[in-house]
Parts: C-alpha cells; structure tokens; sequence
C-alpha cells in the first residue's frame, strides 16, 4: 500500500492543487483521501485501488467544494473577505517536465511560458472538465474507469473530456501546435 501511495501523491496533488487553487487545501484533500484508502480498502486486491483512490480524491474534492461555499456565504454574510490563494507550488511537475536539452535561456523562458499558458487554461476549466481532463491524461483512466472515479456515466466523460480538450486547444494554440 505504501508504495502505491507514493506513486499517486504528487499527481493526486496537482489535481488537487488545480481543483482548489490552494496549497494547504490540497495537501489536506490528498491526505484525506489517502486515509480514507487505507481505512477502507487496505484489503482489496491492489489493482482496485487506482479508481477507488481516484473516485475518494473526487468525492473528497466535491467535500472540499460544498463546505467552501458554505464558509464563503457566512463570510460574506459576516463582512469578512476571501483569503488568497497560495500561488506558489514548490516542486511542480509541469515545471520538472522542461526538457533538460533546451537550445538555451530564450528555450527555456518559451518552456516556461509554454507551462504557465497550460496551469493557468487547467485552473480556468470548470471542475468536471478539469476532472475528466486530468483523470483521463495524467492518470490514464479509461472513458469506464473515470465515470466510476466520478461518479458519472461515460458519455458525460465523453462530453467534459472533449469540451476540455476543446477550450484548451483554442486557449494554448499560440504555445502548441
């Protein structure tokens, strides 16, 4: 179980992280999810535990939202403003995939502008996109395996999958061919 959990940690992060805009959030939502694992299915047969992990970091995510909503309707009930968002994320893995062999600074500076176009199209995505998207390229989840972890059928997959694809497209065509 150890290992498994150390295999799906910083991508579980990043989703997290991308989900919330928020860093201790994420941590919080990762560990949470990651406890919930291991609490209730430490007996399963480990190859089941990539789309329970994947549908508790879902379930955990959707948590973290509705409690948001209510905390920010008794804030702004209350007259207290909304907390920044911690930006920075320390250990990045789009940051780790800049190829070391760039042609030099000026290959670098367009990797990096390249990488912030695409955090900052991911962050702009409503949640489900985000979800379909990331579920179904960074974890290689089948169109099956996804609608389990989101609790939706496969052709809504299909659909917040290919709108995904679409609106990034249109927003990073000036990075990617």
């Amino acid at each position: 179980m150890d290992r498994f959990l150390v295999g799906v940690e910083r991508r579980a992060y990043r989703m997290a992280w991308i989900a919330t805009s928020n860093r201790e959030d994420a941590l919080d939502i990762v560990q949470d999810a990651m406890l919930r694992l291991v609490k209730g299915y430490a007996g399963h047969p480990e190859a089941e535990w990539g789309p329970l992990f994947q549908r508790i970091v879902q379930s955990v995510i959707h948590d973290w939202y509705r409690r948001n909503q209510v905390r920010n309707r008794w804030r702004q009930w209350l007259g207290f403003a909304k907390g920044a968002a911690d930006d920075e994320l320390a250990g990045d893995p789009l940051e780790t995939t800049i190829a070391s062999h760039a042609p030099g600074p000026d290959g670098q500076l367009a990797s990096q502008h390249a990488i912030d176009a695409l955090d900052a199209a991911l962050h702009a995505l409503p949640l489900r996109q985000q979800q379909a998207f990331l579920l179904r390229q960074w974890e290689g989840l089948s169109v099956a395996e996804t609608a389990a972890a989101m609790g939706i059928s496969a052709g809504s997959v299909k659909t917040h999958y290919f709108r995904a694809v679409q609106t990034l497209r249109d927003k990073l065509e000036d990075h990617w061919p």
